[in-house]
C-alpha cells in the first residue's frame, strides 16, 4: 500500500484508540478507500465501525438522510451534501467520529463551476464539533484526486481526534 497513507492512517487508529472512540465513513468519489486504509492496518476491529459507499444520490439519501431539496439545489458535490452526510453517518453509525467525501475524480464529469478534482469533506464528532474543507486537486489524474482525498479525509479525523 501507500506509506503515507499507511501513517496517516496509523495515527488516526492510535488517537481514536486513546480516546476509547470509534469511527465511520461516508464515502463517494473515493469509493471505500478511506475505510480501506484505516482496515488495512491490523487491529483496527476496535476502532472501524463501518462503512458506507454512498456513490449515487439515491444511496446518499437512503443510508444517510441527505435531503432530495440539497441534491437539487447544491448537487451532490457540494458543501451542504458533505455536512448532510457526515452528520447522517454519525446518526446511522452512532461512532465518536466520521468524515464524509463527495467530488469529482474525473476525468469526466466536471463544469465549469465544478472542475474535475473538486472535492468536499466534512468530518465531525459525536459531541458536535464540525470541519469542512474544499479542495480542488488540479491536474491529477483519477487515481491522483482519490489519494489526495484519502489523504485530505485521514488529516481531518485526526484533527478531530486529537
Amino acid at each position: 500500500m501507500d506509506e503515507e497513507i499507511d501513517a496517516a492512517a496509523t495515527r488516526v487508529l492510535a488517537l481514536c484508540r486513546g480516546r476509547g472512540w470509534t469511527v465511520a465513513t461516508a464515502e463517494s468519489c473515493t469509493g471505500g478507500l478511506v475505510s480501506g486504509a484505516l482496515t488495512g492496518i491490523a487491529g483496527s476491529s476496535d476502532v472501524v465501525d463501518r462503512a458506507f459507499v454512498t456513490y449515487s444520490n439515491a444511496a446518499k439519501m437512503a443510508v444517510l438522510g441527505v435531503s432530495a431539496a440539497t441534491l437539487e439545489a447544491h448537487g451532490a458535490v457540494s458543501a451542504e451534501t458533505a455536512r448532510e452526510m457526515v452528520a447522517g453517518l454519525l446518526r446511522a453509525a452512532g461512532t465518536n467520529l466520521g468524515v464524509s467525501i463527495t467530488g469529482i475524480a474525473g476525468p469526466g464529469g466536471g463544469s465549469a463551476e465544478k472542475p474535475v478534482g473538486l472535492v468536499h469533506f466534512a468530518a465531525a464528532t459525536r459531541d458536535g464539533r464540525l470541519i469542512e474543507r474544499r479542495e480542488v486537486f488540479a491536474g491529477e489524474d483519477r487515481a491522483g484526486v482519490r489519494r489526495l482525498s484519502v489523504l485530505a479525509a485521514l488529516a481531518m479525523l485526526e484533527q478531530l481526534a486529537r
